[in-house]
C-alpha cells in the first residue's frame, strides 16, 4: 500500500467527467477502467470493503452507454461510492460486522435515483462498525488513513467514503451523518462533506444508528459536485417517516455569520490548529457581516447524546444481534451499545424536555444570523493515540458535531487547507433545518467557487449584532 500521501489528489470533477464523456475525449467505459485501475493500484488500504470487479464495472459502464437517451443524463457514467450501511441490490451490506453481513434485495431509493440519472456503482466503502465512532478505527478490516499521510487518522464513521473522494478515485461518495460521520472524516482528508437537513434526503434502506437523527450525505470535492448530487438525491418518500420537502434557494442576501467568542473555542491544547482557525474567522468577518453568539446551548445539547439516552437508541436496530453474538463486534462499539441498556424511559424524557428547551434557545439564536461558522474539529489524532484512548478521543473529534442532528441542523465541513505544521483543517458552515442552499452558497465563498443563485424576493441586509446576555446563558 502507498503511504506517501500528503494531502487530497482530487480527481476529475463530476463537471469534468460529463464534459469529456459528451466531448467524446473519454467515455463511461474508459472512466470505468481508470476507476478499477486506480483501486487496484491502492490495494487493500482500508477505503473499500467491496468493489464491483473490473470487468463487471466495464460492463455496468457499457450498459449505461447503451440506454436510450444516455448522453442527457444528469450523471451520465459518472462513477460513485456508497458506505457499506447502505442497501445496494444483490451487494453485501456488512457495516464493518462480518457476521452482521447480508445481501441486499432492494436498493435505497437514494441510491437508486443517482443510478436512474446514469451513475455508475463502483463499490462499498468502510467505516466505523455499526456507524459508531468518528475516527475511522473501529473496523475488523484493514483501517483507512487519512492523506495527510503520517499515521493520521481517516475519520468516520464515513471513512473510506472521505478516503476514496481524496485520493481522486470517485468525484463523490455517499456517506451518512448522525452525529458527525459526514463531517468529520471529511475534514480529515481535505474534501466538501455535507450533512443535509434531516428528511431530504430518503434513509430507506440505511440500516440506523439512531433513526431519528440519521442522515445520508455526500463526500465530494467541490460545491458544484455536491449541487449537482444533492439535487439527484433530494425528494421526498413516502416509507421515509421524516421526510420532508426542501426548503427555499439562497436569496441573494447578505448572510449573517455568527461567531461565537474565542473563549468558547476548544482546540484541545492544539495551538497550531487554533492559530489556523482564527486566521481564518478573521478573514471572513472582514468581508461579511458578523453576529456574536454564544456556543454554549449547542454544546449543552451534544452532550446528550453519548451522555444520554440516545445511545439506547441503538439498540433499537442492534440490541438482538448484540445478545447472540456479542463477540462478533468490535470491542469499543461492544461498550456504547451495551451501555444503552443502563438509560430508562425517565432518562429519555428527561433528556428529550431538556433537548426542547435548548431548541428554544437556539431558535432564539436563528433570528438574528443565518449561518453558525465553527472549526470542524478542533484537534487531529494518530491511529495510535485513538487506540489508546478510543472514547475520549472520539468525543473530542464530535465536540462541534454532535448537536447538530439533536438541534435538526444541517452543516457542511469545508476544507480550508493545512496548518503550519501540514495538518488539515476545515470549517464547519451550520444553519437551521431547510436552509441548506444558503450555507451551501456561503461554503462557495469561501471555496472562492462560482454558484448561480436562485431568484427569490430580495431580504433586508442585517448589521451585526449581540446577542443579548438571557440568549447567552
Amino acid at each position: 500500500m502507498a503511504d506517501d500521501f500528503h494531502g487530497p489528489s482530487i480527481g476529475p470533477s463530476v463537471a469534468e467527467i460529463l464534459d469529456s464523456h459528451a466531448g467524446g475525449t473519454g467515455s463511461p467505459t474508459k472512466t470505468a477502467a481508470r476507476v478499477a485501475d486506480a483501486i487496484a493500484a491502492r490495494g487493500a488500504d482500508g477505503t473499500w470493503l467491496s468493489t464491483v470487479p473490473r470487468e463487471r464495472l466495464i460492463a455496468a459502464a457499457e450498459e449505461i452507454e447503451s440506454r436510450p437517451g444516455a448522453r442527457t443524463l444528469p450523471l451520465y457514467g459518472v462513477p460513485f461510492g456508497v458506505k457499506d450501511s447502505i442497501d445496494v441490490a444483490g451487494h453485501p451490506t456488512t457495516l464493518s460486522c462480518p457476521d452482521y453481513s447480508y445481501t441486499a434485495s432492494v436498493t435505497a431509493p437514494a441510491v437508486q435515483r443517482l443510478l436512474d440519472a446514469g451513475a455508475l456503482y463502483v463499490g462499498k466503502t468502510n467505516l466505523d462498525q455499526f456507524a459508531t465512532g468518528l475516527n475511522g478505527t473501529r473496523t475488523p478490516y484493514p483501517v483507512p488513513r487519512s492523506v495527510y499521510g503520517n499515521e493520521m487518522i481517516s475519520g468516520g464513521s464515513s471513512s473510506g467514503s472521505a478516503v476514496a473522494v481524496a485520493l481522486g478515485q470517485v468525484p463523490f461518495a455517499v456517506a451518512t451523518d448522525t452525529a458527525g460521520s459526514g463531517r468529520v472524516p471529511a475534514a480529515l482528508n481535505g474534501v466538501v462533506g455535507f450533512k443535509p437537513s434531516r428528511g431530504l434526503i430518503s434513509t430507506v434502506g440505511l440500516v440506523p444508528a439512531c433513526k431519528s437523527l440519521d442522515c445520508l450525505s455526500v463526500m465530494a470535492g467541490s460545491i458544484d459536485d455536491v449541487d449537482r448530487v444533492l439535487d439527484i438525491m433530494i425528494g421526498t418518500d413516502d416509507d421515509d417517516p421524516w421526510s420532508r420537502e426542501r426548503g427555499p434557494r439562497y436569496c441573494g442576501a447578505p448572510i449573517r455569520i455568527g461567531l461565537p467568542q474565542e473563549s468558547e473555542l476548544e482546540f484541545f491544547g492544539d495551538h497550531e490548529m487554533r492559530r489556523a482557525h482564527l486566521g481564518f474567522r478573521a478573514q471572513l468577518a472582514r468581508a461579511n457581516t458578523v453576529v456574536d453568539v454564544s456556543l454554549k446551548p449547542f454544546l449543552a445539547a451534544g452532550s446528550l447524546l453519548y451522555q444520554g439516552p440516545w445511545v439506547a437508541e441503538r439498540l433499537v436496530e442492534f440490541a438482538d444481534f448484540l445478545a447472540a453474538q456479542p463477540e462478533s463486534i468490535h470491542p469499543v462499539v461492544r461498550e456504547i451499545l451495551q451501555s444503552g441498556h443502563r438509560y430508562s424511559a425517565v432518562d429519555a424524557f428527561a433528556a428529550l424536555q431538556k433537548l426542547q428547551e435548548l431548541k428554544a434557545v437556539v431558535a432564539r439564536l436563528w433570528k438574528q444570523m443565518d449561518v453558525l461558522v465553527l472549526p470542524t474539529i478542533g484537534t487531529t489524532f494518530t491511529v495510535e493515540q485513538v487506540l489508546a484512548a478510543p472514547i475520549d478521543c472520539n468525543t473530542m473529534l464530535g465536540h462541534y458535531t454532535h448537536f447538530g442532528n439533536l438541534l435538526d441542523l444541517l452543516g457542511a465541513a469545508v476544507p480550508l487547507g493545512v496548518t503550519s505544521d501540514g495538518r488539515p483543517y476545515s470549517a464547519m458552515v451550520l444553519g437551521p433545518a431547510l436552509s441548506d442552499d444558503t450555507v451551501l452558497q456561503l461554503a462557495a465563498q469561501i471555496l472562492d467557487e462560482p454558484r448561480a443563485a436562485a431568484s427569490a424576493p430580495d431580504l433586508p441586509s442585517v448589521t451585526t449584532t449581540t446577542v443579548a446576555a438571557e440568549e447567552r446563558s
